[in-house]
């Protein structure tokens, strides 16, 4: 517990709705200031989704991405930003007929998924490794689909973060370091309690934790009310927090969260309440060996 802990905010993700929360950031303007309120409440890293103006649904434009980003830089935080490329990986069965695509159908190249990073070079972009149902869509990160987004990741001078489902996913993440497609030492996020990954519990965090890679950097974070429990379990286990309306839209039973800020403070003083300090983006930098272009 000698280090600090850095705080990763997911600012909107890609299927939460507005109905669910009238304040869910959709804009790209709204996006950029939620992001701006959750670094100035003691995030260091922001996590980013680009949805579609119109229509609310995550999308995958690159002038989308481009102004949310470029509206955060010009402020002058000092905030990591970490892209997500999640979009362009789901495969909905058509009803009767299940090798042909559905609606909801969102399956994309690993250029396509990864334009964005070559084009804008975050800091840090996520790196999805499960196959796995989401509802009624499948969720299909191929090996060789992993290889190429990390080849373009890598390519773009970004730090993958290595998104975690489940076991299997370890698995595949030490094939992949062993095969030299995944560098180390690796950045990890550990995801509980989405319905048919991971749950949300102490033991599935622990079993996780003691299969990383040696000198992994890791990070864990619970759905909906799973949130602040595994912010307390992650940091008791050594690892950072994540908060987010991506993950979760309630700040205690029955009330919504006045937004991303509020998340965020509620994880800082979890932390501190715990005898832990806060890392600020520079101190995540310096952690994460993260270096300029």
């Amino acid at each position: 517990m000698n280090r600090k802990t850095i705080i990763t905010c997911a600012v909107t993700g890609n299927l939460t709705k507005k109905e669910q929360h009238p304040g869910l950031p959709i804009t790209p303007s709204e996006i950029a200031a939620s992001a701006l309120e959750a670094a100035d409440a003691g995030a260091a890293i922001v996590h980013l989704h680009a949805r579609d103006p119109q229509t609310g649904l995550g999308c995958m434009n690159l002038d989308t991405y481009i102004e949310i980003v470029e509206r955060i830089e010009k402020c002058n935080r000092e905030v990591i930003i970490n892209l997500t490329t999640g979009e362009g990986g789901r495969f909905v069965p058509s009803p009767g007929e299940p090798r042909v695509a559905g609606p909801g159908t969102t399956l994309a190249t690993p250029l396509a998924r990864t334009a964005h990073i070559s084009k804008i070079r975050p800091e840090i972009c996520t790196l999805d490794l499960n196959t796995m149902w989401s509802g009624q869509a499948a969720v299909v990160n191929s090996p060789q689909s992993v290889a190429d987004m990390a080849e373009q990741i890598y390519a773009a001078n970004t730090l993958p973060e290595i998104e975690i489902f489940d076991s299997g996913d370890i698995a595949l993440l030490h094939d992949l370091i062993a095969r030299k497609i995944i560098k180390t030492p690796v950045m990890v996020q550990l995801v509980l309690g989405v319905r048919f990954g991971a749950q949300a519990t102490p033991d599935t965090m622990m079993y996780l934790v003691r299969q990383l890679p040696a000198n992994a950097i890791w990070s864990a974070f619970g759905i909906g009310r799973m949130e602040f429990p595994m912010v307390a379990q992650s940091y008791l286990l050594g690892g950072h927090v994540r908060v987010g309306m991506e993950d979760n839209l309630h700040i205690a039973r029955g009330r919504l969260t006045k937004g991303n800020g509020e998340l965020v403070e509620r994880a800082k003083t979890i932390v501190q309440s715990l005898g832990g300090e806060i890392a600020s983006p520079q101190e995540a930098r310096e952690m994460l060996s993260i270096t300029a272009a």
